[in-house]
């Protein structure tokens, strides 16, 4: 689970989907069904973080990679460069502040649109844009950085 349940994911998604179903009657329509269902994973996701004491932020876990859709250059060598190229994304995605890398991971890792962000997090367009172009920008600077330091 991207926004950090880990190994706990299949928990946290069978628990909000029973919490979908019992509150069905409250979904109106304003947003997408999608972006509904995705704000009840994340509150269900932030629930298990508060359970857990909250450690030191959203824990991310790399999806094992699926080789048939990676585009090597040369089999194994391309399949080790975009290893290592998620393991830095995952690297820099961890050191953003929380609510950074909440937005980042909505909006770019879930493909959700602006619209469906701003249901599934609770916050103002406003706040949608800003922080996303914040991220980005804080996101882009901790990957240049590692970039210099690997050379």
């Amino acid at each position: 689970m991207l926004l950090g349940a880990g190994p706990d994911a299949e928990d946290v998604i069978q628990e909000a989907f029973v919490k979908a179903y019992r509150k069905l009657s409250r979904y109106r329509g304003e947003s997408s069904f999608r972006a509904w269902l995705l704000a009840i994973v994340a509150n269900e996701t932030r629930n298990l973080h508060r359970s857990r004491s909250r450690r030191d932020g959203l824990v991310l876990r790399a999806a094992a990679a699926d080789p048939e859709s990676q585009i090597a250059e040369d089999g194994a060598v391309g399949g080790v460069l975009a290893a290592e190229r998620r393991a830095t994304l995952v690297r820099a995605l961890r050191l953003l502040p929380e609510k950074d890398r909440e937005v980042i991971v909505c909006r770019f890792l879930l493909d959700l649109s602006e619209e469906e962000t701003v249901t599934m997090l609770g916050w103002p367009r406003g706040t949608v844009k800003s922080r996303t172009s914040r991220a980005l920008t804080k996101l882009r600077a901790l990957l240049d950085r590692e970039e210099v330091r690997h050379g």
